[in-house]
């Protein structure tokens, strides 16, 4: 895609963007601090317009150098924010293999609790991830836990702490898990809360009322407005040890509306998991809370809709994630808050040669920030290009890991996509 398309695109959908009496005003910040001003981000009083990378793997690197060659690729590609995982937990009983693979873990969990690695297999690497990111002006979202097991999720503070027995949703209310959890985010912002490397902090990857091996309780239902009520506390938590950076949800966005819509599957009239509160978040009541700084969704039509993505559907992937984004942006509108399309991704080559460049022209056309999952980096070095990190997740032959939405630069249309995206993002900021 030539970067003319993507600038008329920009000018097709600029009339999104409405003007709120709702905005909320710029906060005082130190120089060189991101924040928010009513519908945008700024840095040092100029608009701070971007396209972002997801790369949850970056602490997992071992090399310095693999770590340096990732941020200068990303850097002379435009990427202005890198999101990444905050956290990586192991049972005591994974030690050995971690100390021999050379795996980064911050926490090692037993029957009496996790106790911190700030060494050089732990937090020392994180360290280096943040200071790299500030040697080429790049910055970080910075995640603090993660709904789904990999990597350390909530369910292990659960097992942990409150039994096999107990429901996913327990994480968010449980006096335990409320403050084990606290524990491990007041160390990690103390630890960066002076680094203007820092774009945010982000309370989990995607929360919601159940989890990938314990389901939800009668407690997480919608309108309970549980995961609401559990964002408030964690981000004025965050707030009272850092007044300056920027504080996100990390949901996928998903709505808790009256009269959701409705598809018909298997003869049936289906209400729609993303619209009803199903999962448990309602993004308009998320975005409402006073340090909740901007907004975050993210965007798996393919995943999220086996059932009508098949040959032959008249369900479009290309559509679904237009009106999507449009829900958001309405709603972004009204509040008065910056909106950061967090994730997104579809499978395929063809897919994402033909739908990107849609999603993106009519993000970056509306005041949205972008940051496709997920970043694909080649030419790594650490054993040779090829180790296994954790689970399926590994480097083959120099590369990261691919888990069918990865892009990587010999990808030459898809990259185009976001290369002169981030050119345009650019042009709009200061």
């Amino acid at each position: 895609m030539r970067l003319s398309i993507l600038a008329y695109l920009l000018s097709v959908f600029s009339c999104v963007l409405a003007t709120t009496e709702n905005a909320v005003q710029r906060r005082a910040v130190p120089d060189g601090f991101v924040t928010t001003n009513g519908r945008q981000f700024e840095l040092d009083g100029e608009p701070f317009a971007f396209v972002g990378a997801n790369a949850f793997w970056l602490p997992l690197l071992i090399t310095e150098q693999d770590v340096d060659l990732t941020f200068q690729t990303m850097a002379e590609a435009g990427v202005r924010v890198v999101r990444t995982w905050g956290f990586n937990m192991i049972n005591e009983t994974e030690l050995p293999g971690a100390l021999e693979s050379g795996l980064t873990y911050y926490q090692i969990w037993n029957s009496s609790g996790w106790t911190l690695n700030e060494g050089p297999q732990g937090l020392q690497r994180l360290d280096y991830v943040i200071a790299t990111a500030a040697k080429y002006d790049i910055r970080i979202i910075l995640t603090f836990a993660n709904n789904w097991i990999g990597y350390g999720g909530m369910e292990l503070y659960v097992y942990w702490l409150l039994g096999n027995s107990s429901t996913h949703d327990e994480f968010y209310t449980n006096p335990a898990t409320f403050a084990s959890y606290q524990s491990y985010v007041q160390i990690i912002v103390e630890r960066y809360k002076n680094s203007s490397a820092i774009f945010a902090w982000e309370l989990a990857n995607e929360a919601r009322c159940a989890g990938d091996s314990l389901p939800s309780g009668p407690n997480c239902v919608p309108g309970s407005e549980t995961l609401t009520t559990w964002y408030q506390q964690q981000s004025d938590y965050v707030r009272s040890l850092d007044p300056y950076h920027m504080i996100t949800t990390g949901g996928e966005g998903q709505f808790y509306w009256a009269d959701p819509p409705e598809y018909w599957y298997n003869g049936q009239l289906v209400s729609d998991a993303m619209f009803n509160g199903e999962a448990g978040e309602d993004f308009e009541a998320s975005l409402r809370l006073p340090n909740i700084d901007f907004g975050t969704y993210h965007m798996y039509p393919q995943t999220w809709y086996p059932e009508l993505d098949y040959p032959g559907s008249n369900f479009s992937v290309e559509t679904w994630g237009v009106g999507w984004m449009y829900d958001h942006i309405e709603t972004a509108n009204d509040v008065g808050k910056p909106l950061l399309v967090e994730e997104f991704g579809v499978t395929g080559l063809e897919n994402k040669t033909t739908i990107y460049p849609v999603w993106v022209g009519f993000g970056i056309g509306s005041g949205h920030a972008i940051q496709p999952w997920q970043f694909g980096m080649l030419n790594l070095t650490e054993d040779g290009g090829n180790r296994i990190l954790k689970y399926t997740d590994a480097l083959v032959n120099g590369a990261s890991p691919n888990d069918g939405f990865t892009f990587y630069e010999n990808q030459t249309q898809v990259w185009g996509v976001f290369t002169e995206a981030a050119q345009i993002q650019a042009l709009v900021s200061g």
